[in-house]
């Protein structure tokens, strides 16, 4: 991550700043074509049948901030799709797929090469998540979820190409800070989209947060759950119910880690980390782990 710092939504998601728009320029060749992702569940659960699942309870790190050696006994990584998978380790894929990512070379890299995809309010103006500078991606229709599915997707084959096992697309939650231009519809759509991607490059997709989906994870295609302070929001029996406990918790507080523990410790797997999720040897670096 070339020492890239992360921030932290304050009320829910912590996300990288990441590089790399200038290798998504390729994207521009793509032509959009794709299915609107409505095959139902029993599609979606034969494609699933085919990718590795996520051990249930295995000590786990989540990396975002920059990628290390993780402690000894972790067995399951997060880390951003710029990052190697750990050799030997269940290696989930970090994919900003609902936003463009923060910094002024990824906005203007999506108002150059692909315009009509960036959420607009009346105006014209791009809808910004304002917490991280964000535009919104425009999911609104089939044809625009069918062009942004292609691009995404393709960065979903680089997880799988480099060798993840998973992929984590942040951001499903985009509708609510759209200003009503986009719904809750328009979210499972694309997400189905992303699922049947994802299976078929054999990798694994997890829901990311978002429990008012959670009723549509099976129709959806998401397979477990990397989830930030469930304990905190009280939403670990929701994703234990609909994962059997393949969930991936980050707690960003002692007083929520060790709640979760207490309760949830024997059956999801819960980790502490400090908001920034610094990488090991940077100031404020915090791992604990049930």
């Amino acid at each position: 991550m070339n020492g890239i710092k992360w921030r932290t939504r304050t009320n829910r998601s912590a996300r990288s700043l990441r590089a790399g728009v200038g290798g998504a320029l390729l994207l521009s060749l793509l032509t959009a074509c794709s299915s609107d992702g409505s095959g139902g569940s029993d599609e979606a659960s034969a494609s699933a049948g085919a990718v590795r699942q996520p051990p249930v309870n295995a000590p786990f790190d989540y990396q975002l901030g920059g990628p290390y050696p993780p402690p000894a006994k972790v067995r399951a990584v997060s880390r951003d799709r710029t990052a190697d998978p750990v050799p030997g380790h269940y290696n989930i894929c970090y994919v900003n797929a609902f936003q463009a990512q923060p910094g002024a070379d990824a906005a203007r890299w999506w108002q150059r090469e692909h315009p009509d995809l960036i959420l607009r309010d009346d105006d014209g103006d791009p809808v910004v998540d304002e917490d991280w500078q964000e535009p919104l991606l425009d999911i609104s229709t089939k044809k625009k979820r069918a062009a942004l599915a292609e691009i995404v997707g393709l960065w979903i084959e680089g997880c799988g190409t480099a060798g993840f096992d998973a992929v984590e697309p942040d951001n499903l939650d985009s509708y609510e800070r759209s200003d009503d231009l986009l719904t809750k519809d328009d979210a499972a759509a694309f997400a189905r989209l992303l699922a049947e991607r994802a299976h078929a490059e054999g990798l694994a997709i997890a829901q990311k947060n978002t429990t008012d989906l959670i009723g549509e994870h099976h129709a959806i295609g998401f397979d477990f759950a990397v989830t930030e302070e469930c304990a905190h929001y009280k939403e670990c029996p929701d994703y234990e119910k609909a994962y059997d406990g393949k969930v991936f918790d980050i707690e960003y507080t002692t007083k929520d880690f060790d709640a979760a523990c207490r309760k949830w410790g024997e059956k999801l797997s819960i980790t502490l980390r400090d908001r920034d999720v610094s990488a090991e040897g940077e100031d404020g670096y915090v791992y604990r782990h049930c």
